[in-house]
C-alpha cells in the first residue's frame, strides 16, 4: 500500500516539479515532512516509499532522519520540546533549565512523559543564544519557538496543552 503516494499525490507532484527530473531526490526533505506530518514520525514503510518515489535507497533516506533533529523514525510525544543547550545557551542557564524541567516532568532527557504528551530533547543551536533558555516545540502542525523561558513558564505551557487535550477527550 502506498500511503504517501496515494494520499498526497498532488502535493508530491508539485514538490517534485520544482526540481529538474535528474535532481528529484532534492525533494526528499519535503517528502519526509509530509510523511511525518500525520503520525509524528516516518515509518519504515514511509522510508521505502519515499526512496522509491525519488529513486534513492532506503538507507539514503533513513540517514537524513538520523541526521536532522526535526525528523523521527519512532513514535513520540505529541509535543516534542527541543531545548538548545550548546555552549552559549548553557552559559545562560540552559543546562540547569533542562535538568529542572525534566525533574518536574519525571523524565530524563530524551524520554516521554507517561501520558505521551511531552518529550524533552537537547539539541544544538536554535539561533537564539541571547534569548536562552529557549526551545522549539515540534508538533504535527509545525514549530513554535519559546524564548527566555523558565521552568515555571514552560510548565504553564504544558498545562495549557494538557487542558486542550482533556477538552478534546471530553
Amino acid at each position: 500500500m502506498n500511503k504517501i503516494a496515494e494520499k498526497y499525490a498532488d502535493e508530491i507532484q508539485k514538490i517534485i516539479a520544482k526540481y529538474p527530473p535528474e535532481e528529484k531526490r532534492s525533494a526528499v526533505m519535503s517528502l519526509l515532512y509530509i510523511a511525518q506530518r500525520e503520525d509524528g514520525h516516518v515509518s519504515k514503510q514511509d522510508i521505502s516509499e519515499i526512496a522509491e518515489i525519488l529513486e534513492m535507497t532506503s538507507t539514503e533516506v533513513a540517514t537524513l532522519i538520523g541526521f536532522y533533529t526535526l525528523y523521527y523514525d519512532k513514535p513520540g510525544a505529541k509535543y516534542r520540546i527541543q531545548i538548545c543547550n550548546d555552549l552559549p545557551c548553557a552559559l545562560r542557564g540552559a543546562d540547569e533549565f533542562i535538568t529542572k524541567l525534566c525533574e518536574k516532568l519525571g523524565i530524563q532527557i530524551g524520554e516521554t512523559t507517561e501520558d505521551g504528551l511531552v518529550s524533552v530533547e537537547a539539541v544544538m543551536c536554535l539561533a537564539a543564544c541571547d534569548k536562552a533558555p529557549m526551545f522549539q516545540v515540534q508538533t504535527g502542525d509545525g514549530l513554535e519557538y519559546h524564548e527566555l523561558q523558565s521552568v515555571e513558564s514552560t510548565m504553564e505551557l504544558i498545562e495549557k496543552w494538557k487542558a486542550a487535550r482533556d477538552s478534546q477527550v471530553s
